[in-house]
């Protein structure tokens, strides 16, 4: 592998999860050895779990190219790509001023902001796939039962 730009700048997770993929890592700890590290298994063993786990190629751009109308920073992006937000308070917390942003529509003009909130939310919904569902904890067998 040839570095042809160092340091270009921050990674969504799923580039960082394409990126184990390509060399080797998988969630089998036996499977591990060699190639990867056992950390970078650990690493994508977690991504997988987030919503980059079910992401494609073409989710992100689908994503950055919509989202262009919403006036967000490129650090606005990476936590929505990375968190993926389901509801207002989501939004508000992942985005910097959200609400001064999100007042105004794509051609500047004013709007209602929660209605623009929901509109973005509705767009996330509809480009960037749902998060892998959560495993449900495996019962623990009764220490009484014999």
């Amino acid at each position: 592998m040839k570095i042809l730009k160092e340091n270009a700048g921050p990674l969504t997770n799923f580039e960082v999860l394409d990126f184990l993929r390509s060399r080797g890592a998988k969630i089998d700890p036996m499977g591990c050895l060699g190639a990867v590290a056992a950390s970078e298994c650990k690493v994508y063993e977690y991504l997988l779990k987030t919503p980059a786990g079910s992401q494609t190629r073409e989710s992100i751009y689908e994503f950055v190219k919509r989202s262009e109308g919403f006036r967000l920073a490129d650090a606005d992006k990476l936590n929505v790509m990375n968190w993926r937000p389901s509801s207002a308070a989501d939004a508000y917390a992942m985005i910097e001023e959200c609400g001064r942003r999100f007042n105004r529509d794509e051609h500047l003009e004013a709007c209602n902001e929660d209605e623009r909130v929901q509109e973005f939310l509705d767009m996330v919904k509809e480009v960037l796939p749902p998060p892998p569902p959560k495993a449900e904890p495996e019962p623990k067998p009764d220490a009484m039962q014999e």
